[in-house]
């Protein structure tokens, strides 16, 4: 229904604004705005300011559209500085926190949008990269506001709302979506890609020459990885930059933060090079703030390395690993932990060969995200809650966002087995309106629930609006015979519909993994 609904938009929207060049109504921003998902605001926003004017062309629509939404998110952030002097206790000056970067995120991505759109040199900026870009600039506001949910707090900071920033991003999205449907979704060239990335991971580590290496024994250049990442972030090429973790158990939080450009993370192995934290919301930190390793950076690599954290089923969310890190790669990596262990918080990712475990909503976020040839194992919960494999947050209908799971296993990690029968264990749930995950040739062993997929507690949410699908997945619990009868929910038995969430379609692989070295399986 969702992709129905979606197209019928796009073929009148697209129809309308072909024609509209010979008609005067193309003078009219009631009229171009009314064709937006958000008109109000539109027509509000398009008439102050200074851009007093009407667009002639659906190009320079589109260039106004992502500026408004840019001068939104410059007062938020402005609005969110000036409101940190109000906060009356560390549950909002912790929240605030991971808004106040958030925020510098979204207005990058938006500036970034920008510039890509207005450059003469296409590549610089495809489609299919401004939608990328424009969803992770929705997806920081919304992240913003999980922040003071998770205290509690969420009437004391709204400041994203009340300028209308949401909107404007997602009438960008709308507008956008138009010319990513006309278009080529594989037109991506980033820059930091290349052909010596290529020799760089399929490399052992004893013939890799890193640029610095850490090492707990102090033979190598630093003793902690943040000190490394540190000293990478000052340098001034962003080329690609390897690190060499050398054997070990790190026990800190490590950030790469939005501009260390193309670090590579080497470890000598997932069951040797382990870096690991206990940050939770039990213990007074965000959902966000809590992760172990938090990627940011552009283009991040990882390899042969363990992300865990250690905070156990009864303190709540407590991710092991966060990235927004756009076109990054994790390869042969374990990422440990229970409630809320991955966050794929946005941008474009791909797992290959990963072991991944966790309880509640152990994957989730809203990145467009593959992971193939993984091991996802759900551990025991806490008495009276279930296993979720995955909780996807797509929160508006033209973000080109989801889960993919390709080629994988699901299974029942060592502490679950002796009590499987105990726990129900589903594929996912909707985290958001919009929410759209996909299994894909994955075996399901005997822990998943005949129904394969679990409501949001007790309510209906999103039930129509989501979309999750299963396409030729085998093992026990495999059948589709007994699956929830959800609008949202679809047996997948076309390959061009499943092809839609495979490498090259959901993440657009095919045009910069190859470069990277990882393998990885571009269709079906």
């Amino acid at each position: 229904m969702e992709i129905k609904i979606l197209l019928i938009f796009f073929l009148s929207f697209s129809s309308i604004l072909s024609t509209a060049f010979s008609r005067s109504t193309r003078s009219n921003i009631t009229w171009w705005c009314g064709n937006t998902p958000h008109p109000e605001p539109c027509r509000y926003f398009m008439s102050h300011g200074g851009r007093r004017f009407a667009p002639k062309h659906m190009t320079q629509f589109r260039k106004i559209m992502v500026h408004l939404a840019l001068d939104r998110a410059v007062i938020s952030r402005k609005n969110a500085k000036e409101f940190g002097q109000s906060c009356e206790n560390w549950k909002q000056k912790a929240a605030l926190r991971d808004c106040l970067k958030l925020f510098d995120n979204t207005v990058l991505q938006l500036n970034r949008t920008l510039r890509g759109l207005e450059s003469r040199r296409r590549l610089s900026c495809s489609d299919f990269d401004a939608q990328t870009w424009l969803s992770t600039a929705l997806t920081n506001i919304r992240t913003c506001k999980a922040g003071f949910m998770d205290f509690n707090v969420s009437d004391f900071f709204s400041p994203s709302t009340s300028n209308n920033i949401t909107q404007m991003i997602s009438n960008s999205l709308a507008v956008n979506g138009i010319f990513l449907r006309r278009r080529n979704l594989t037109e991506i060239s980033p820059s930091w890609l290349s052909r010596h990335d290529k020799r760089l991971l399929l490399s052992s580590t004893t013939t890799v020459r890193a640029h610095l290496v850490v090492a707990k024994d102090g033979s190598g250049n630093f003793r902690t990885v943040q000190a490394a990442l540190d000293a990478a972030a000052k340098r001034k090429r962003t080329t690609r930059f390897i690190i060499h973790v050398k054997r070990g158990v790190y026990r800190e939080n490590i950030e790469v933060v939005s501009t260390n450009l193309n670090i590579m993370l080497i470890g000598d192995g997932m069951k040797r090079t382990i870096i690991t934290s206990s940050r939770s919301v039990g213990t007074g930190y965000t959902t966000y703030s809590s992760a172990t390793a938090g990627i940011d950076g552009p283009g991040f690599i990882s390899r042969d390395i363990t992300f865990s954290n250690t905070a156990g089923p009864a303190k709540g969310q407590a991710v092991a690993l966060r990235s927004a890190s756009d076109l990054s790669v994790f390869y042969r990596c374990a990422i440990q932990g229970y409630q809320d262990t991955l966050m794929v918080h946005s941008q474009r990712q791909f797992y290959r060969e990963c072991y991944i475990y966790g309880t509640v909503d152990i994957i989730f976020g809203n990145a467009a995200v593959v992971l193939q040839n993984c091991s996802i194992f759900a551990r025991r919960p806490l008495k009276g809650q279930a296993n979720i494999i995955t909780a996807q947050g797509r929160g508006d209908p033209y973000q080109n966002t989801g889960i993919a799971i390709h080629n994988s296993r699901i299974l029942a990690a060592n502490d679950l087995k002796p009590v499987v029968g105990a726990f129900k264990t589903y594929l996912g749930r909707p985290w958001q309106q919009y929410s759209r995950t996909v299994v894909l040739k994955t075996y399901l062993d005997s822990l998943v629930s005949p129904l394969g997929w679990s409501k949001w507690g007790n309510s209906d949410f999103a039930l129509n609006t989501l979309y999750y699908g299963e396409y030729n997945n085998y093992g026990p619990s495999s059948s589709t015979k007994w699956r929830v009868k959800w609008p949202g929910f679809h047996v997948i038995s076309s390959q061009s519909v499943a092809s839609r969430f495979t490498v090259n379609g959901l993440i657009a692989g095919g045009s910069w993994l190859r470069a990277t070295g990882v393998p990885f399986t571009a269709g079906l």
